[in-house]
């Protein structure tokens, strides 16, 4: 246990992998972040009120404009390091859960503010940045 004095537990945010079936093929659907348009899934910080599978699937409405049925159970969990504003990097543990999409729609919150692209799931796992993530994404 030595080397983890004072390191509290990392934060946690939640987040939904959206997939789709198209043309009989597995599709994932990725998002660019708004700073500095890397690809992403749909993620935030739980939310008062929703369960940790209900603020995912907000976050998909809210970022990506797709709706459709989630998963209650994680499928798993990635780490990364988020950067603050005030250029502090906080490590970030965020749970994903499937969503299985229904209904994709153009217009959504932040339809201005990110593109979105569907990529079949060794593609979407190579566009992503997190190691984590890309294991997640290649399991599916």
């Amino acid at each position: 246990m030595s080397g983890m004095v004072g390191r509290r537990p990392p934060e946690m945010q939640v987040a939904a992998v959206c997939l789709r079936q198209h043309n009989g093929e597995k599709q994932v659907l990725l998002i660019t972040s708004r700073g500095t348009g890397r690809w992403v899934i749909p993620k935030g910080w739980p939310m008062r009120g929703r369960s940790l599978s209900g603020a995912a699937e907000q976050e998909s409405w809210e970022e990506a404009g797709v709706k459709g049925k989630i998963t209650t159970k994680a499928c798993g969990t990635y780490t990364y390091d988020k950067v603050l504003e005030s250029g502090l990097a906080i490590p970030v543990e965020v749970k994903v859960f499937k969503l299985d999409v229904k209904a994709v729609h153009d217009d959504f919150p932040e339809a201005q503010e990110r593109t979105r692209e569907w990529f079949a799931p060794k593609h979407a796992a190579e566009k992503v940045d997190e190691p984590g993530l890309q294991k997640l994404i290649r399991s599916l």
